[in-house]
């Protein structure tokens, strides 16, 4: 009972997520002006896509690697046979864990972008701090992927790329700035 009710609750929050983010969107919205609101429309489609882009890599080419793997941990041998027999429930939490971890995790690209815009962060700090977040990156994936290395590398790589696509999308935000600072002063 308990693991149909996490299903259906995790898929009510799949299928009403747009629902839901338009519903943000439109509480927030009358406090922004005109172009806050143009800012913050293309987030509104990025995070989804990015969250999406995440759980597919999770469904795609994670599972059936985490799956090839505890498969592989089975004996048998020497009359011994030593099967690996999976319940529905820890099968289900393994892979509803694991598409959230991902999903947020490539909500990097958004964070970042929204921090440059803050100006909370810059391009140049990004760039200069790029060993420390990739140290940091390594740390995360040990933490939300199961604990065999290509599970850590399959969620590290992307995080790694998607670091340097938030340093372009901060980089542009900030040629934006410069570009509108100087038609003021001009």
């Amino acid at each position: 009972l308990i693991t149909k009710m996490k299903l259906a609750a995790f898929g009510a929050v799949v299928v009403t997520f747009p629902v839901l983010a338009w519903q943000l969107y439109r509480f927030v919205a009358p406090g922004l002006y005109r172009n806050e609101r143009g800012a913050f429309l293309p987030f509104l489609i990025a995070a989804p896509a990015l969250f999406l882009t995440g759980a597919a890599m999770v469904y795609y080419v994670m599972l059936p690697f985490v799956m090839l793997f505890s498969l592989g941990q089975q004996i048998s041998g020497g009359g011994i046979t030593a099967e690996l027999l999976p319940r529905v429930s820890d099968y289900l939490n393994l892979v509803m864990a694991l598409l959230l971890a991902f999903g947020l995790c490539f909500q990097l690209p958004v964070v970042m972008t929204l921090l440059g815009m803050a100006g909370m962060v810059s391009s140049k700090t990004l760039a200069s701090s790029r060993k420390y977040a990739i140290v940091a990156i390594a740390v995360v994936a040990a933490f939300v992927t199961p604990p065999d290395p290509l599970s850590q590398i399959m969620l590290g790589i992307p995080l790694v790329l998607l670091y340097e696509v938030s340093i372009w999308c901060v980089r542009l935000i900030e040629l934006r700035r410069n570009k509108a600072d100087a038609a003021e002063a001009a």
